[in-house]
């Protein structure tokens, strides 16, 4: 019922109590009680004695049928959510229930969405991409070298396709434009190391944000309307998902090598010096690039060093 709701406040415009009842065939205490719900998920409104209820913003819902459609690749499952702790929680609690096929979760907010290193996602209703793709893989957690760099191409591309220009990789998997944040990945993995095993992978894009939704975000932030103010939700939602199922295609029959070059033309921080900074240490090297594996290759005073993802950053030298 709220969902049905939200679709018809979606335009921003005022619509009575008695409106909304009658179109949902409910009384307007109904209405009312739906109303307070909203309260509860955060999702500003206003209510005006005379005029009814309306959405301080007009926003763009999801639509799974519309988004599936779009798609040129194999996906056995889509779901949106209204609300959700966390997309890849969610998926990551219901991975043995789809052992084999590739599951998809989108949510319009996410309560506790999560980034890499424990930090938070700032996820405000209805406003960004919050998206999870399950994938199973035959080889084992041993063949998924590379597969976060993999997901941060696929995100470029998707923005290729939408018309964005000038979008940067930084190493191990964000995704920059105008030198500022405008993705990130995160993958959580379950299974046996050699043999089968399930992988998350979850996506968090800045569509539309805020400097109320973005006061807690901690570094420079990009959004997509920024770029392009008449992009649709729906429609990045779909490009962005096709793009990942194609790399998960790729990555699944290739692996990372093939895309080590291309990776390497979009990083941010080429032939540039950078801080590595680890929990119990900080190094300095100037990027050379990544290796078949996708693992950093650092130039230092020692020479040439490899890097391997975990609980890194990865910062522009002072």
């Amino acid at each position: 019922m709220l969902n049905q709701i939200l679709a018809l406040l979606a335009d921003g415009q005022f619509h009575s109590g008695e409106e909304l009842g009658a179109r949902l065939g409910i009384s307007r205490t109904a209405v009312w009680k739906q109303m307070k719900k909203l309260d509860e998920l955060n999702i500003p409104y206003s209510s005006v004695k005379g005029r009814g209820y309306r959405l301080q913003e007009a926003i763009e819902l999801l639509d799974a049928e519309r988004i599936q459609q779009q798609l040129t690749h194999r996906l056995d499952r889509l779901e949106v959510l209204l609300d959700v702790g966390s997309t890849n929680t969610y998926l990551f609690e219901r991975a043995a229930d789809h052992m084999g096929k590739r599951c998809a979760v989108l949510a319009e907010k996410q309560i506790s969405g999560r980034g890499r290193r424990g930090r938070q996602w700032v996820s405000p209703f209805g406003k960004n991409i919050y998206l999870s793709l399950l994938v199973s893989f035959a080889g084992g957690m041993a063949q998924l070298e590379g597969l976060s760099l993999m997901t941060a191409i696929a995100a470029e591309r998707a923005l290729v396709r939408l018309g964005i220009r000038g979008i940067g990789l930084k190493w191990p998997n964000d995704v920059y434009a105008q030198g500022k944040k405008l993705a990130g990945i995160l993958l959580e993995v379950t299974g046996e190391y050699s043999s089968h095993c399930q992988v998350v992978i979850g996506i968090g894009m800045n569509l539309s944000l805020s400097d109320d939704d973005a006061r807690n975000i901690e570094q420079p932030w990009a959004e997509l309307r920024s770029l392009n103010p008449d992009l649709s939700r729906n429609q990045v939602a779909a490009v962005l998902l096709d793009e990942l199922l194609a790399a998960v295609e790729d990555f699944q029959r290739e692996g990372f090598a093939p895309w080590q070059q291309y990776w390497s033309e979009r990083d941010i921080f080429l032939n540039k010096e950078v801080r590595i900074l680890a929990p119990n240490h900080e190094q300095r090297g100037i990027v050379k690039g990544v290796n078949r594996k996708g693992e950093l290759m650092l130039r230092t005073e020692r020479g040439m060093e490899i890097i391997n993802a975990g609980e890194i950053s990865v910062r522009a030298a002072d």
